[in-house]
């Protein structure tokens, strides 16, 4: 008799096959099967158009089709499932809101319901859709000439190429119009020198949005650079524990060249930037409301489905209580969610009721998710249940685009006509 060394165990292990989450729990079925929804509990459907209802069953049957069976897979990985950017493609939503020039022009509800319906299923999805289409595409159909958006909004409508949007620096994420990177004009065009942190899709982006410092005005300018442009590299932020399937990154800036063509002539100080940036709270907001109703559609099938002391765990009225404040939650980010969409629409959208929407959905986002991680107990930090993906997801959803403190000094300069951002230091010696 003898013991096996470490290398045999090493060997014997991986010869095993993986093994059947439905066969380990048997009671519950996996997120890789995405349960039916059952979130809408005030028919909030009733509210869209035909058009809206159409596209919005479009998404979800896709994602559950083509993302869902993956997503563990791929979070384990921290890898992006680049073949199913046709499958993407063929919704045709990359460009939401925008008319013309290839892109679907949809509602600003209908734009945000698609969003949601990939979030539901997996944030970092809907993630690579909200750079894309809510940043980098909306700031070039917002700030671009005419042969600009004929040139650049085609091909990122039909996702041949994905874009990048590039703002936040390593020392500087909330304060962010103090940036760095800067633009010095030459003859026939500018040189970029600088460096940005977590900017998402910029791995494999084609097409980078950057936004730099002119030297000459001291405003912020926007810019249009490629992937291949000599002096410029992206390198993936490892190690996240959320949002792993997107792949983020550091943009190092050296002597780049843009040629003049390629400075976006509506971007001229950090206005510009901001109103962009209302645009994506939005969006953002919508994410976790899509997140929202995954989870809760994930419990309340799994709450059904497993026994403990011989009755469903959704008998007990703890588990009861729990699942109707997330229900709660998941009506309500809805219709506050719709409403700021409305205002949008209408033009009477304010940046500080887009920052509200921001924050108080993604807190009671944040909390929803955190009910549903206690309510499945130890499945619920398995990925293959969804849950423990969705609480780690939503932690970065809470954060990007304006943490939930920045977003409420917002809201509070809004309300109350004062800046809370500047330091007591700072503060002080505008005083003197």
């Amino acid at each position: 008799m003898h013991a096996c060394t470490d290398d045999q165990v090493d060997k014997s292990a991986k010869n095993l096959p993986p093994l059947d989450i439905s066969l380990a729990f048997p009671q519950a079925t996996p997120a890789s099967k995405f349960p039916p929804s059952s979130s809408d509990y005030y028919q909030f459907e009733d509210l869209l158009t035909s058009e809206e209802r159409a596209i919005r069953l479009k998404v979800r049957e896709c994602v559950e089709k083509e993302i869902a069976p993956i997503m563990s897979e791929y979070w384990e990985k921290a890898e992006f499932p680049f073949h199913v950017i046709p499958k993407l493609a063929a919704l045709r939503i990359a460009g939401g809101m925008i008319k013309g020039y290839g892109c679907p022009g949809h509602s600003v509800i209908g734009a945000a319901i698609n969003l949601a319906e990939i979030a539901r299923v997996d944030a970092s999805c809907s993630s690579v859709i909200l750079v894309h289409s809510y940043l980098a595409m909306l700031m070039i159909a917002m700030c671009g000439s005419e042969a600009q958006k004929q040139k650049y909004l085609p091909p990122l409508a039909d996702l041949s190429h994905i874009s990048c949007w590039a703002l936040t620096e390593p020392d500087y994420g909330s304060d962010a119009s103090s940036l760095r990177t800067t633009a010095t004009k030459v003859e026939g065009g500018w040189i970029l020198e600088g460096q940005k942190r977590w900017i998402g899709n910029c791995t494999f982006a084609g097409l980078f949005v950057i936004l730099a410092r002119n030297t000459t005005t001291n405003q912020i300018n926007g810019f249009v650079v490629q992937k291949d442009a000599p002096g410029l590299t992206a390198t993936k932020i490892e190690n996240k524990v959320a949002l792993r399937i997107m792949q983020n990154g550091d943009i190092l800036l050296k002597k780049v060249f843009v040629p003049d063509e390629d400075r976006l002539p509506g971007v001229n100080s950090f206005r510009e930037a901001s109103e962009a940036l209302a645009v994506s709270r939005v969006m953002v907001a919508w994410q976790s409301i899509g997140i929202s109703m995954g989870v809760y559609d994930m419990c309340h099938r799994y709450l059904m489905e497993r026994k403990q002391f011989g009755a469903p765990l959704a008998a007990s009225q703890i588990i009861q209580q729990r699942l109707v404040k997330m229900l709660g939650n998941v009506q309500a980010m809805t219709l506050v969610g719709w409403r700021i969409c409305k205002l949008y629409e209408m033009g009477k959208m304010t940046s500080g009721q887009a920052s509200l929407a921001k924050t108080w959905i993604t807190s009671k986002a944040r909390e929803t998710v955190a009910l549903g991680r206690e309510s499945l107990g130890a499945n619920g930090i398995l990925t293959e249940f969804l849950v423990a993906k969705a609480f780690c997801d939503m932690e970065v959803l809470y954060t990007y685009e304006g943490t939930y403190d920045i977003n409420t000094f917002v809201t509070g300069r809004e309300i109350t006509g004062f800046a809370s951002f500047k330091s007591a230091s700072s503060t002080q010696r505008s005083r003197l």
